[in-house]
């Protein structure tokens, strides 16, 4: 790798945000030169990190300093699009988080104009580095079910939503958008065979206080008859395993943690093999390499590497959630996504 630094400035700092300041810090290559965030507590907590980097409370100003190389977006979804274009039209390389934008149309617009002037867009799809995931992931990819046809992705449970951005279905996409940005970026990961059609459907019967559907289905149903469902559920008083996988020799069950008590999505899932014979193995768990993405982003920019997560995967994942949503609306209409080739 040259010894060239990638000036890194972080857009909105909140959790994410310092995730990213502690990977940058840690990958060689990268370096956090700015940061911007409407908070001065947020701009402290990122300068603990990377007391170098200048600070900003205007975004515009941060993308117009001439100090940015590539600037990492943690706004609120429905600002991805507008942040992103910006800077792309600066010049600037842009690391996205997800949903990559709220529309196909946003996504399809924004590939063009990253092409156009030969520079990186890619979206922050870290839960593809989660070690539940991969864990199963190898045990699919190694043969342990034989083909795999049919899996199921869950989150929730039953508890009062939050009241902030990723509640408001105007601002996060809906609760969709909000989690299958995560889980239907991790099925289409699994099963890539073409896409036949999309059916999703939304419910809102008991959390008032936010605009969010209460409960979230989408079905993706495959050319090869395969098929998937992602729940999303605030109503889940009986919670579902986070995964459960069915192949042709056997199935993988990814059972909540009890350790993380009404957290179960901080911890990762415990992963079982059922083999044909109904033997049940506990499975090691996969750790992915520490700040893997950061130093994809690095090898990228500075050797010319190519990315594993390609912003078109990214799209593709935005088209899924959009067709569902709009399927939804028609009571559960399956519609045929428009996809682009991978």
């Amino acid at each position: 790798m040259a010894d060239r630094q990638i000036g890194v400035g972080l857009l909105a700092y909140g959790a994410i945000g310092d995730e990213h300041n502690q990977a940058i810090s840690s990958t060689a290559g990268l370096t956090t030169v700015a940061v911007c965030d409407a908070k001065a507590e947020r701009i402290e907590a990122a300068l603990k990190i990377s007391p170098n980097a200048k600070s900003f409370g205007d975004a515009d100003q941060m993308l117009e300093s001439g100090l940015l190389d590539l600037v990492i977006i943690s706004t609120p979804p429905n600002t991805h699009f507008t942040w992103a274009k910006k800077a792309l039209e600066l010049g600037i390389n842009v690391i996205v988080e997800k949903p990559m934008a709220l529309t196909t149309n946003e996504c399809d617009e924004l590939i063009a104009l990253a092409k156009s002037k030969s520079l990186l867009l890619s979206v922050y799809q870290n839960r593809r580095y989660d070690s539940d995931f991969l864990t199963m992931q190898k045990a699919i990819n190694d043969g342990l079910i034989g083909d795999l046809f049919y899996i199921e992705s869950f989150v929730g449970g039953y508890k009062k939503p939050c009241s902030l951005w990723h509640s408001d279905v105007l601002v996060s996409g809906g609760a969709i958008f909000d989690w299958g940005a995560h889980f239907i970026d991790q099925i289409v990961t699994l099963i890539s065979s073409p896409i036949a059609h999309i059916s999703g459907l939304n419910q809102k019967r008991h959390w008032h206080h936010i605009t969010n559907a209460d409960h979230s289905q989408v079905v993706i149903t495959f050319t090869d008859s395969k098929q998937a469902i992602f729940t999303n559920s605030d109503l889940a008083a009986a919670r579902k395993p986070k995964y459960y996988a069915l192949g042709t020799k056997g199935a993988l069950v990814g059972n909540w943690n009890s350790a993380a008590g009404d957290t179960p999505a901080d911890l990762p899932a415990i992963i079982s093999l059922i083999k044909e014979d109904g033997e049940v193995e506990l499975l090691e768990e996969i750790k992915a390499e520490p700040y893997a993405f950061h130093k994809a982003i690095a090898d990228h920019l500075l050797d010319g590497a190519k990315m594993a997560i390609r912003a078109e995967q990214s799209r593709n994942v935005v088209e899924i959630m959009a067709r569902a949503e709009q399927s939804a609306a028609l009571k559960a209409i399956a519609i045929e996504p428009e996809l682009l080739k991978l």
